[in-house]
Order: structure tokens, then C-alpha cells, then sequence
């Protein structure tokens, strides 16, 4: 679009120019101006492909008619486009030879052509005019041009190295996460699962057998749980790696919720479970977080309260599902289990990410209600 207003813009002043406004009159008769007029804007329109057929035109029409537009277009053009001082040097001179032509043919044409060409003032005049001032315009424009590209390719650099270098630093601490966990917290829990099988191997009743395999084996399923999270922690997905995660153990939904209630149970906990509503299906990322809401809810019991009951609440809505685990008050004082307090601010922050929302309160009578709605 700029180029075909170039191109009228062009014409239309050799028009002008021609008919001795901002130019030498010429005496040719208006079919011929109006022809010269459109070889120059078809020109000027074609630069956007190439500029040296505007400045053949230029350099003809200023020699033969003193018309200035095209040239002083073209010698713009030339400072934007030619690189190195040759063929900068080999544009001026030709458009030398042009103005000196035009001085010749302004002899032979005599009157005005002859006046505006043969001074040497003029001359010069219309040397600074159509080849100077363009040529340096075209030459700024170039270099600024370049100074901006330089500029924006650095700063794509700067970026890119100051991402590469925050992903190494990301690596680094999840790699040093990553030991921290297997050194510290994978050793402990094979302790436990160790000493559970050889209190199961050793027990002197049937009941403590069992409570000692129980503790084995939700030490074994820390372990591959643990095990899972070291794998994704050493090794960050890729795009091209995506099938390295579904070998990995699938997260637990609302089909895992009675394992985790019988647990419970064999821990000492009356856990009750409610169905409220038309049980539906619902995304895998609800079912997910109903089950963290459950799981964190009784790891509080047993942390806070010990052995009471309990009653898990699942109520399925038109568009949500509550989550709703009350627990009864202790019946003594009991000595607490350490956490670090950031359970149910993790778990917060897990449903807000669906969009849901999580409360817990204290019951008048002593117990504690936890109690999410996950959209979904």
C-alpha cells in the first residue's frame, strides 16, 4: 500500500514538475507528460521489488528534462540498499554523469534549460538537492535500522540466556531436593518397612502381625510413591519425553478411597463413608483432589485426635462435588505426632487452583470439620 501511494506521490509531482511548478516547464505536449508522469510512478510503485529501474528512469528524465522526483526517490533508496563504499561510490558517480549530461542538453536546448543547468551555483544546488541530502537520509535510515535489529537480537539473547540460566537453576535445586529426599526421608521410611517385617516375622500375637504388615506395606507404597516423585524430580518432562510419565505409578482417585479408608480403619479409626446425590463422573483432576482432601483430612485425625470416629462425605452436585470429612473430639489429652502445618495450606491451595474452595472450623463439641467444593 505505501509503495502504490509512493508511486502516485511520484507521478503526480512529475506532473507538476514538469508543467513548471517546482520545475523546469517543458515544452512536450501533455499526452507525452502524462506518459512520463506514469513511467515515473510505475517506477517509484516497483521499488518495493527493486529501486534500479526508478533510478535509470531518474537519471534519464533528469538529463533530458531536468525532472527531479524519481531521482531524488531513487538516490534515497540507493543509501538504504547499497552496502560498501564501491558501490556507494559507483551510484554518485553515475548520478555525476546525469547532471553533467543535463548540462549539455540544457545548452543545446537553450532558455530556462540552459539558466538552471549551466550556473554552477544551480549546478551545485540541485547536486546537494537530488544526490546529497537523499543519499544521507537513506544511509541514516539504514544505519538506525540496523542499530535497532542489533539491539532487539541482543536483548532476544539477554532473554533467552537468562531463561536458559534460570532453568539451570531450577534443575540444580530439584536435583538437590531430589538427594535431600532419597538421603534423608527414603532411608527412614526403608527403616520402617524393615523393622515392620521383622515385627510381623516376630510378633507374639495374630493382631500385632497384622498391624505390623500394615505398617509394611503403606511403608512399601511411600517407598514407590516416593520413588516416583525422585524420578520426576531428577528428570523434568519433556515435550519429546511425555511417555516417561505414564510409566509412572497413575495418581489416586475416588476408585483408591476405600483403600485408604480401610487403613484407616486398621489404624483404630471408625471411618463411616456417605454417598450423597447421583453419583456421576466427574474429571480426573476433581477425583484427584477429593481424594487429597480425604487423605489430608485423616492424616489430621490420626496426627491430632488418634483413635475416633470419623465420617467421610461425598456429595455430588448438578455442577460440583463437596468434600466433607468430620471427626469426633478426642477422648484425652494425647501426645501429637509432628507436622510441619503446611498440609492444609497446600491442600488450599490445590483446590483453589479448580477454582474451589476449602474450610475448616472447629465443632463446638470438640471435633473439626474440613470441608472443600471442587467445580467439576
Amino acid at each position: 500500500m505505501r509503495f502504490a501511494l509512493l508511486g502516485a506521490g511520484v507521478g503526480t509531482l512529475t506532473l507538476f514538475s514538469l508543467h513548471g511548478q517546482g520545475g523546469v516547464r517543458s515544452g512536450l505536449p501533455l499526452p507525452a507528460l502524462v506518459a512520463i508522469a506514469a513511467v515515473t510512478g510505475v517506477a517509484a510503485w516497483y521499488a518495493r521489488r527493486s529501486w534500479w529501474p526508478l533510478a535509470v528512469v531518474g537519471a534519464v528524465a533528469y538529463a533530458w528534462l531536468v525532472l527531479w522526483p524519481p531521482l531524488l526517490v531513487a538516490t534515497y533508496f540507493a543509501g538504504r540498499s547499497l552496502r560498501g563504499r564501491g558501490h556507494l561510490a559507483a551510484y554518485v558517480g553515475g548520478s555525476g554523469v546525469a547532471i553533467g549530461l543535463s548540462v549539455a542538453v540544457g545548452q543545446v536546448h537553450g532558455g530556462t534549460y540552459a539558466i538552471v543547468t549551466g550556473a554552477f551555483g544551480n549546478t551545485l544546488v540541485m547536486a546537494l538537492a537530488m544526490i546529497g541530502l537523499p543519499l544521507a537520509l537513506g544511509l541514516w535510515t539504514r544505519a538506525r535500522r540496523e542499530v535497532l535489529a542489533a539491539a532487539r537480537e541482543r536483548a532476544e539473547r539477554l532473554e533467552h540466556e537468562q531463561v536458559m540460566r534460570a532453568e539451570q537453576a531450577r534443575a540444580q535445586e530439584r536435583a538437590r531436593i531430589a538427594r535431600e529426599m532419597h538421603d534423608v526421608v527414603a532411608h527412614r521410611v526403608s527403616l520402617i518397612v524393615l523393622h515392620a517385617g521383622a515385627l510381623e516375622v516376630r510378633a507374639a500375637d495374630e493382631e500385632t502381625a497384622r498391624a505390623a504388615a500394615l505398617i509394611g506395606g503403606i511403608g512399601r507404597e511411600a517407598l514407590t510413591n516416593l520413588r516416583d516423585v525422585l524420578g520426576v524430580l531428577r528428570s523434568p518432562p519433556s515435550p519429546g519425553q511425555a511417555g516417561d510419565l505414564d510409566r509412572l505409578r497413575p495418581p489416586p482417585t475416588l476408585d483408591d478411597l476405600d483403600r485408604l479408608l480401610d487403613q484407616s480403619r486398621a489404624l483404630g479409626i471408625a471411618v463411616t463413608r456417605h454417598d450423597e446425590g447421583e453419583i456421576r463422573p466427574v474429571e480426573t483432576t476433581v477425583e484427584r483432589t477429593a481424594y487429597r482432601v480425604v487423605q489430608e483430612a485423616l492424616t489430621n485425625v490420626h496426627k491430632h485426635a488418634g483413635d475416633v470416629g470419623t465420617d467421610v462425605r461425598l456429595r455430588y452436585g448438578p455442577d460440583a462435588l463437596e468434600v466433607e470429612v468430620r471427626n469426633d473430639a478426642p477422648g484425652a489429652a494425647r501426645e501429637e505426632l509432628p507436622g510441619a502445618g503446611w498440609g492444609l495450606v497446600g491442600l488450599r491451595e490445590r483446590v483453589e487452583l479448580l477454582g474451589g474452595t476449602l474450610r475448616t472450623s472447629a465443632e463446638d463439641g470438640g471435633g473439626f470439620l474440613v470441608r472443600a467444593r471442587i467445580p467439576g
